[in-house]
């Protein structure tokens, strides 16, 4: 069936005929004849569309509406109404109506009418779903992370998150700053809005400034239309400045006063546009450095860095490398279609020897290359690339389990152990630099076997 319909109307001959022309269009069709039969109807099914008269008895169709969106919120209604009623039709529109349709009904008109909606319901049953999907991914409980660097990130997006301060986000490519950026969207009050991402480093000097405050038709060669930009696109939302650093100084200037003032000015245009969107920046330098250098301004800076999460690179977090390597074996998995079961131990030795450069980004690169390429049901350091290859000759993990909670104990071990030689053994200080209590250091020496 094509959907499902409740056709309401006291009139036999507008209900049979109706019934008639939408089963022979495949639709499964219900047929009251007035509109206490049709809120009893609502109780028993549901409908994707209900078809009422306005005028009934017992119930009118306003009746009906009012309680179909209280009782099956989901479900479309189009009022029947004769041209005498039609300001009455328009006041159903404004309660919630989906759409109205004058008598004599025209029944081709009525077939497209419905084949209209129900094309609009599953679009935004799609985006719906979408959204649920997207929520899900990016929402922060979802990153992937035990390490005490990742933990504190954890905190941090869940403190600004319902906050309406800038954040900039640092930390070396690769390392999941538009993932932090998303997360804070997704769990804030601005998550039903729209996030919108901008790398600034990407875009042709010559069109940052249209591409950030919009521009009007004819403003410059190639501007066929007006367009917004993205601070009045992402009105309600978030916008996403990655590499932020790469804005031209002389746009800088700009940006602050629309910053400071929330409206921008598109090129072309002598009117100022208000917006209400958060700002997220990121980048991959040393803002500081670059506002010494005089590559920044200060005041941008400032007004940037309101609030900053700075993430780990991966050597800080190295008994993550397991946890993030199990999960985008699962993701690849799923997305090339094989059956991997794990991740053997001299493999995962090698991941954990090897010094990721690239960070998550090239650990999941290594890991789909791996998913690929491999025969057999775990992967192996035959599967891994060259130089992560020879990290296998390392003597620093030596995994004689497959089992993920055993690795991490191993990396744990390790980890400690080279702390508290640097340290030469002074384990207040081995705590400070790992950012545990001293007394959890001593459970943990005692729990893994580290001797002084």
């Amino acid at each position: 069936m094509n959907g499902s319909i409740l056709i309401a109307d006291d009139e036999d001959s507008i209900r049979e005929s109706l019934t008639i022309v939408l089963e022979d269009e495949g639709y499964n069709c219900t047929a009251v004849k007035d509109g206490n039969g049709a809120i009893e109807a609502i109780d028993k099914a549901s409908y994707d569309i209900i078809i009422t008269d306005l005028k009934m008895p017992n119930a009118s169709g306003i009746d009906v509406l009012e309680y179909a969106l209280k009782h099956s919120s989901d479900t479309l209604t189009i009022i029947i109404t004769a041209h005498g009623t039609i300001e009455t039709a328009i006041q159903a529109l404004r309660k919630g109506a989906a759409d109205y349709i004058l008598k004599p009904l025209e029944f081709d008109e009525v077939l497209i009418r419905i084949q209209n909606l129900l094309e609009h319901k599953n679009l935004a049953q799609e985006n719906k779903y979408l959204r649920e999907q997207i929520d899900k991914e990016y929402n922060f409980n979802h990153i992937i992370g035990e390490s005490s660097a990742m933990k504190e990130v954890y905190k941090m997006v869940e403190r600004v998150s319902q906050a309406k301060s800038n954040v900039l986000v640092t930390g070396q490519s690769g390392t999941g700053k538009e993932l932090v950026a998303r997360a804070i969207h997704s769990n804030s009050d601005r998550s039903k809005k729209p996030f919108l991402a901008i790398n600034c480093g990407a875009i042709p000097e010559n069109l940052v400034e249209s591409e950030l405050f919009g521009h009007k038709k004819g403003s410059f060669t190639g501007a066929n239309a007006d367009k917004d930009g993205v601070f009045v696109a992402a009105h309600g939302g978030t916008v996403f400045l990655d590499e932020v650093a790469e804005i031209p100084l002389n746009l800088q200037v700009n940006l602050l006063r629309v910053i400071q003032e929330r409206e921008v000015k598109p090129v072309g245009s002598n009117q100022m546009v208000s917006f209400d969107t958060r700002i997220i920046a990121a980048t991959n330098k040393d803002l500081e450095k670059e506002v010494e250098e005089g590559n920044f301004r200060d005041d941008l800076y400032y007004r940037l860095n309101v609030v900053e999460i700075s993430l780990p690179p991966l050597e800080q977090r190295r008994e993550d490398i397991p946890l993030l390597a199990h999960h985008f074996l699962q993701k690849y998995n799923k997305e090339l279609k094989r059956n991997l079961k794990g991740i053997n131990s001299d493999a995962m030795g090698a991941m954990m020897s090897y010094q990721w450069k690239g960070q998550v980004r090239e650990l999941e690169n290594v890991i789909e290359r791996a998913v690929l390429l491999s025969d057999g049901d775990f992967l192996t350091v035959e599967d891994l690339p060259a130089a992560v290859k020879k990290s296998s000759d390392s003597e620093d993990f030596q995994m004689d389990s497959d089992k993920l909670d055993e690795a991490i104990q191993v990396f744990e071990k390790h980890h400690i152990q080279s702390v508290l030689k640097r340290t030469d053994g002074n384990k207040s200080e081995a705590a400070r630099l790992l950012g545990i209590d001293p007394s959890t250091l001593y459970r943990k020496m005692e729990r893994l076997g580290v001797t002084d």
